[in-house]
């Protein structure tokens, strides 16, 4: 139910309006975060950060062999991509992965296996049990989780493949909004968790892809890995750590850009970026950032020099975390 609202906002304008009405300073700030919010998942895929009852996060097994080896692979990569080495990110990953096989320290399970029965989660919709009215908070969370979610995503992403154009929008932005919004149904009914476009997308697009072309091998490839699951389980988590550390360091260079003499504009934009990280949410994120962005202006008097959807969608995150919560 949340996907197909989700469709019917991409195909009215209200998205595509929602998106491109985001103040440039803020989608710098977005995309930063989401660097961020990458680097703090590398990090913790690693080792290298754990939790603390007292202080929420603390360095952790920094001399383990899972954090020690995602920091040498994230220098491999560095190294290869200052000296301009094709397949930076893909050398790094699988010269980690395998160091940790020759090692023992985790191991290999194979290349082949066949793909489990769907039957458990395909066309499993209790359709009745969703139309209550308990369930009206729990959809409206998902649909505005999955459309910040997204929408912080493709502009960090676009930001990065340098697709914005020179009024800092989203070309043929709608396309992208109903294959986002598609997969999300698809997904619902197939029986995954919501299906939306991924942070880690930053990885494919700094290695050069930039096409639709890409994604569409991407997909073919994904498929293909269905029949290859022991050979991807076999890559451990800090092999590809090291990649995302990578890219959270690319994405992060964005707050570099942001109009720093302008206090109402940079304090936003950074509030959602340290936001992201902390909140482990893009959504949330970017929720605090429209908020802070919004009451700043009006309390010093600038309320009409930005755009009407900006207090929109601050207004729809103050109903989310006083009202939907």
């Amino acid at each position: 139910i949340s996907g197909v609202l989700f469709v019917a906002l991409s195909v009215l304008p209200f998205r595509e309006w929602l998106i491109n009405a985001i103040p440039r300073n803020l989608k710098q700030g977005i995309a930063g975060g989401i660097g961020l919010f990458l680097g703090f998942i590398a990090l913790q895929n690693a080792g290298l950060v754990g939790d603390n009852p007292a202080t929420l996060v603390q360095i952790a097994a920094i001399t383990a062999f899972p954090a020690a080896a995602c920091l040498l692979g994230f220098v491999l990569i560095v190294a290869l991509t200052a000296l301009r080495v094709p397949g930076a990110v893909i050398i790094g990953i699988l010269s980690v992965a395998a160091l940790g096989w020759f090692t023992g320290q985790v191991s290999f399970q194979g290349v082949f296996s066949a793909p489990p029965s769907p039957a458990p989660v395909l066309f499993q919709l209790d359709i009745a049990g969703a139309f209550q009215l308990s369930m009206v908070t729990v959809i409206l969370s998902f649909l505005i989780v999955d459309v910040f979610d997204t929408a912080g995503t493709l502009v960090g992403v676009a930001m990065r493949a340098n697709l914005l154009d020179a009024n800092h929008k989203l070309p043929r932005l709608r396309r992208a909004l109903l294959a986002d919004s598609g997969a999300t149904v698809a997904g619902a009914v197939f029986g995954t968790s919501s299906t939306t476009s991924f942070i880690e997308s930053g990885a494919g697009v700094e290695a050069g892809g930039r096409t639709g072309l890409t994604a569409v091998v991407c997909g073919v490839l994904f498929i293909t890995c269905l029949f290859l699951a022991p050979l991807a389980q076999s890559i451990p988590a800090y092999a590809t750590a090291s990649a995302l550390l990578f890219v959270a360091c690319l994405m992060a260079q964005s707050l570099a850009t942001l109009d720093w003499a302008d206090g109402t504009e940079s304090a936003p934009a950074i509030v959602a970026a340290i936001a992201m990280p902390l909140t482990f949410s893009i959504a949330d994120g970017i929720g605090l950032g429209f908020i802070t962005y919004a009451a700043v202006k009006i309390f010093t008097g600038k309320f009409f020099r930005c755009s009407p959807v900006v207090y929109v969608i601050a207004l729809i995150f103050v109903l989310k975390y006083t009202v939907i919560v």
